[in-house]
Protein backbone atom coordinates (compact mmCIF):
# COMPACT_ATOMS: atom_id res chain seq x y z
CA UNK A 1 0.00 0.00 0.00
CA UNK A 2 1.57 3.37 -1.00
CA UNK A 3 2.49 5.80 1.79
CA UNK A 4 0.31 8.93 1.95
CA UNK A 5 2.43 12.05 1.44
CA UNK A 6 0.88 14.60 3.81
CA UNK A 7 3.40 17.27 2.77
CA UNK A 8 2.30 17.36 -0.86
CA UNK A 9 -0.70 19.73 -0.49
CA UNK A 10 1.46 22.21 1.45
CA UNK A 11 4.30 21.86 -1.06
CA UNK A 12 1.88 22.41 -3.93
CA UNK A 13 0.43 25.51 -2.26
CA UNK A 14 3.92 26.89 -1.56
CA UNK A 15 4.93 26.32 -5.19
CA UNK A 16 1.81 28.10 -6.42
CA UNK A 17 2.45 31.05 -4.09
CA UNK A 18 6.07 31.22 -5.21
CA UNK A 19 4.94 31.28 -8.83
CA UNK A 20 2.49 34.09 -8.01
CA UNK A 21 5.26 36.10 -6.34
CA UNK A 22 7.53 35.60 -9.35
CA UNK A 23 4.75 36.69 -11.71
CA UNK A 24 4.08 39.84 -9.67
CA UNK A 25 7.81 40.56 -9.56
CA UNK A 26 7.97 40.46 -13.34
CA UNK A 27 4.89 42.66 -13.69
CA UNK A 28 5.55 45.26 -10.98
CA UNK A 29 9.06 44.75 -9.57
CA UNK A 30 10.67 47.70 -11.35
CA UNK A 31 7.83 50.19 -10.92
CA UNK A 32 7.77 53.23 -8.64
CA UNK A 33 6.86 52.37 -5.02
CA UNK A 34 3.62 54.36 -5.30
CA UNK A 35 2.54 52.25 -8.29
CA UNK A 36 3.43 49.06 -6.46
CA UNK A 37 1.44 50.10 -3.40
CA UNK A 38 -1.58 51.09 -5.48
CA UNK A 39 -1.52 47.75 -7.26
CA UNK A 40 -1.30 45.84 -3.97
CA UNK A 41 -3.78 47.88 -1.90
CA UNK A 42 -6.37 48.60 -4.58
CA UNK A 43 -6.11 46.09 -7.40
CA UNK A 44 -4.49 42.86 -6.22
CA UNK A 45 -5.41 42.47 -2.54
CA UNK A 46 -8.13 45.01 -1.67
CA UNK A 47 -8.84 44.78 2.06
CA UNK A 48 -6.46 41.84 2.38
CA UNK A 49 -3.08 43.62 2.53
CA UNK A 50 -1.55 45.06 5.69
CA UNK A 51 1.44 47.34 6.13
CA UNK A 52 3.84 46.16 8.83
CA UNK A 53 5.81 49.03 10.34
CA UNK A 54 8.13 49.61 13.27
CA UNK A 55 7.67 53.41 13.16
CA UNK A 56 11.44 53.47 12.95
CA UNK A 57 13.95 55.68 11.20
CA UNK A 58 12.62 55.26 7.64
CA UNK A 59 8.99 54.42 8.34
CA UNK A 60 7.51 57.80 7.41
CA UNK A 61 8.26 57.37 3.71
CA UNK A 62 6.33 54.12 3.22
CA UNK A 63 3.48 55.31 5.43
CA UNK A 64 3.21 58.60 3.52
CA UNK A 65 3.09 56.76 0.20
CA UNK A 66 0.38 54.42 1.52
CA UNK A 67 -1.66 57.24 3.05
CA UNK A 68 -1.83 58.90 -0.35
CA UNK A 69 -3.48 55.78 -1.73
CA UNK A 70 -5.64 54.56 1.15
CA UNK A 71 -5.30 56.19 4.60
CA UNK A 72 -7.61 53.49 5.99
CA UNK A 73 -5.32 50.63 4.94
CA UNK A 74 -4.45 48.31 7.84
CA UNK A 75 -1.17 49.32 9.47
CA UNK A 76 0.22 46.75 11.90
CA UNK A 77 2.58 47.93 14.64
CA UNK A 78 4.17 45.42 17.00
CA UNK A 79 4.41 46.93 20.46
CA UNK A 80 7.11 44.73 21.97
CA UNK A 81 6.63 46.56 25.29
CA UNK A 82 10.36 47.36 25.15
CA UNK A 83 10.31 50.24 22.66
CA UNK A 84 11.95 53.60 23.26
CA UNK A 85 9.32 56.11 24.49
CA UNK A 86 10.39 58.25 21.52
CA UNK A 87 9.23 55.53 19.12
CA UNK A 88 5.76 55.43 20.66
CA UNK A 89 5.54 59.22 20.48
CA UNK A 90 6.69 59.13 16.85
CA UNK A 91 4.02 56.54 16.08
CA UNK A 92 1.33 58.82 17.46
CA UNK A 93 2.74 61.81 15.58
CA UNK A 94 2.81 60.04 12.21
CA UNK A 95 -0.63 58.50 12.64
CA UNK A 96 -2.11 61.95 13.29
CA UNK A 97 -0.02 63.74 10.66
CA UNK A 98 -0.80 61.27 7.87
CA UNK A 99 -4.41 60.59 8.87
CA UNK A 100 -3.88 56.86 9.23
CA UNK A 101 -7.13 55.34 10.46
CA UNK A 102 -6.29 51.65 10.14
CA UNK A 103 -3.64 51.32 12.85
CA UNK A 104 -3.62 47.92 14.55
CA UNK A 105 -1.26 47.60 17.54
CA UNK A 106 -0.35 44.06 18.60
CA UNK A 107 1.77 42.92 21.52
CA UNK A 108 2.73 39.85 23.51
CA UNK A 109 0.08 38.91 26.03
CA UNK A 110 0.67 39.37 29.77
CA UNK A 111 0.78 35.58 30.08
CA UNK A 112 3.49 35.37 27.41
CA UNK A 113 5.57 38.04 29.12
CA UNK A 114 5.15 36.32 32.50
CA UNK A 115 6.17 32.97 31.06
CA UNK A 116 9.08 34.10 28.89
CA UNK A 117 10.53 37.27 30.40
CA UNK A 118 9.18 38.00 33.87
CA UNK A 119 12.21 40.04 34.99
CA UNK A 120 12.93 41.67 31.60
CA UNK A 121 16.32 40.02 31.18
CA UNK A 122 15.70 37.86 28.11
CA UNK A 123 16.92 40.45 25.59
CA UNK A 124 20.41 40.31 27.07
CA UNK A 125 20.44 36.55 27.63
CA UNK A 126 18.75 35.24 24.47
CA UNK A 127 17.76 37.98 21.99
CA UNK A 128 16.41 35.44 19.48
CA UNK A 129 13.97 34.08 22.04
CA UNK A 130 13.01 37.61 23.08
CA UNK A 131 12.27 38.64 19.50
CA UNK A 132 10.39 35.38 19.01
CA UNK A 133 7.73 35.94 21.64
CA UNK A 134 7.68 39.74 21.47
CA UNK A 135 7.64 40.14 17.67
CA UNK A 136 7.28 36.96 15.65
CA UNK A 137 4.36 35.42 17.55
CA UNK A 138 2.23 38.60 17.85
CA UNK A 139 2.78 39.46 14.18
CA UNK A 140 1.78 35.97 13.07
CA UNK A 141 -1.49 36.38 14.97
CA UNK A 142 -2.13 39.81 13.47
CA UNK A 143 -1.47 38.73 9.87
CA UNK A 144 -3.75 35.69 9.88
CA UNK A 145 -6.62 37.49 8.06
CA UNK A 146 -4.38 38.95 5.35
CA UNK A 147 -3.15 37.60 2.02
CA UNK A 148 -0.33 40.13 1.67
CA UNK A 149 2.02 41.91 4.07
CA UNK A 150 3.82 45.11 3.05
CA UNK A 151 7.18 45.96 4.61
CA UNK A 152 9.65 48.84 4.46
CA UNK A 153 12.77 46.71 3.88
CA UNK A 154 15.42 47.98 1.46
CA UNK A 155 18.33 46.24 -0.25
CA UNK A 156 20.87 48.77 0.98
CA UNK A 157 20.13 48.11 4.66
CA UNK A 158 22.13 44.92 5.19
CA UNK A 159 23.97 42.18 3.36
CA UNK A 160 21.09 39.83 4.19
CA UNK A 161 18.80 42.14 2.22
CA UNK A 162 21.00 42.80 -0.81
CA UNK A 163 19.07 40.34 -2.98
CA UNK A 164 15.66 41.46 -1.76
CA UNK A 165 12.79 41.05 -4.21
CA UNK A 166 9.83 43.40 -4.32
CA UNK A 167 7.47 40.41 -4.16
CA UNK A 168 8.21 37.32 -2.06
CA UNK A 169 6.24 34.29 -0.90
CA UNK A 170 6.43 33.56 2.81
CA UNK A 171 4.30 31.81 5.41
CA UNK A 172 1.37 31.34 3.06
CA UNK A 173 1.10 34.94 1.88
CA UNK A 174 2.72 37.43 -0.46
CA UNK A 175 5.26 39.76 1.15
CA UNK A 176 5.74 43.08 -0.62
CA UNK A 177 8.77 45.37 -0.31
CA UNK A 178 7.88 48.47 -2.38
CA UNK A 179 11.00 50.39 -1.32
CA UNK A 180 13.45 47.55 -1.99
CA UNK A 181 15.38 49.48 -4.67
CA UNK A 182 15.55 52.83 -2.82
CA UNK A 183 18.72 53.82 -1.04
CA UNK A 184 19.33 56.33 1.75
CA UNK A 185 19.51 59.25 -0.69
CA UNK A 186 16.16 58.35 -2.27
CA UNK A 187 14.51 58.13 1.14
CA UNK A 188 16.01 61.42 2.34
CA UNK A 189 14.98 63.21 -0.85
CA UNK A 190 11.40 61.96 -0.55
CA UNK A 191 11.21 62.92 3.12
CA UNK A 192 12.47 66.44 2.35
CA UNK A 193 10.11 66.88 -0.59
CA UNK A 194 7.11 66.01 1.59
CA UNK A 195 8.35 67.63 4.80
CA UNK A 196 8.09 64.39 6.75
CA UNK A 197 9.11 64.48 10.42
CA UNK A 198 12.14 62.39 11.36
CA UNK A 199 12.25 59.93 14.21
CA UNK A 200 13.76 61.99 17.07
CA UNK A 201 16.43 59.37 17.79
CA UNK A 202 17.97 59.65 14.31
CA UNK A 203 19.56 62.99 15.25
CA UNK A 204 21.03 61.28 18.32
CA UNK A 205 22.95 58.73 16.26
CA UNK A 206 20.37 55.98 15.81
CA UNK A 207 19.97 55.34 12.04
CA UNK A 208 18.26 52.00 12.70
CA UNK A 209 15.90 51.72 15.65
CA UNK A 210 14.54 48.65 17.38
CA UNK A 211 13.81 47.86 21.00
CA UNK A 212 15.63 49.95 23.61
CA UNK A 213 17.66 47.11 25.21
CA UNK A 214 19.02 45.97 21.83
CA UNK A 215 19.69 49.28 20.05
CA UNK A 216 22.70 51.52 20.52
CA UNK A 217 24.03 54.64 18.75
CA UNK A 218 26.12 54.17 15.61
CA UNK A 219 29.45 55.94 15.12
CA UNK A 220 30.39 57.75 11.92
CA UNK A 221 31.50 55.26 9.29
CA UNK A 222 29.79 52.27 10.90
CA UNK A 223 27.16 50.22 9.13
CA UNK A 224 23.75 51.83 9.80
CA UNK A 225 22.54 48.62 11.46
CA UNK A 226 25.67 48.19 13.60
CA UNK A 227 23.73 49.39 16.62
CA UNK A 228 21.21 46.55 16.41
CA UNK A 229 22.11 43.65 18.75
CA UNK A 230 25.64 45.03 19.01
CA UNK A 231 28.23 42.48 20.02
CA UNK A 232 26.26 39.51 18.69
CA UNK A 233 25.96 37.77 15.33
CA UNK A 234 22.25 38.59 15.17
CA UNK A 235 21.21 40.92 12.32
CA UNK A 236 17.49 40.17 11.88
CA UNK A 237 14.73 40.00 14.48
CA UNK A 238 13.05 36.95 12.94
CA UNK A 239 9.94 38.41 11.35
CA UNK A 240 11.87 38.63 8.07
CA UNK A 241 13.91 35.81 6.61
CA UNK A 242 17.17 36.73 4.84
CA UNK A 243 16.74 37.22 1.09
CA UNK A 244 17.60 34.04 -0.75
CA UNK A 245 15.74 31.73 1.66
CA UNK A 246 12.29 32.50 0.30
CA UNK A 247 10.33 31.27 -2.64
CA UNK A 248 9.41 33.73 -5.35
CA UNK A 249 12.78 35.50 -5.43
CA UNK A 250 13.70 38.06 -8.05
CA UNK A 251 13.77 36.76 -11.59
CA UNK A 252 15.10 38.64 -14.55
CA UNK A 253 16.31 41.70 -12.57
Amino acid sequence: MPTLDLTRPRATADAALGAEAARLERAFGTRHPAEILKAVLVDLFPGKAALVTSFGADSAVLLHLAAGIDPAAPVVFIDTLRHFPATLAYRDLLVARLGLTGLVTVAPTPAEVSASDPVLALAERDPDACCGFRKVVPLARALQPFRAAITGRKRHQAVTRSGLAVFEAEEGRIKVNPLAAWDARDLAAYARAHDLPAHPLVAQGYPSIGCAPCTSPVAAGEDPRAGRWRGTAKIECGIHKPAGTLTGLRTGH
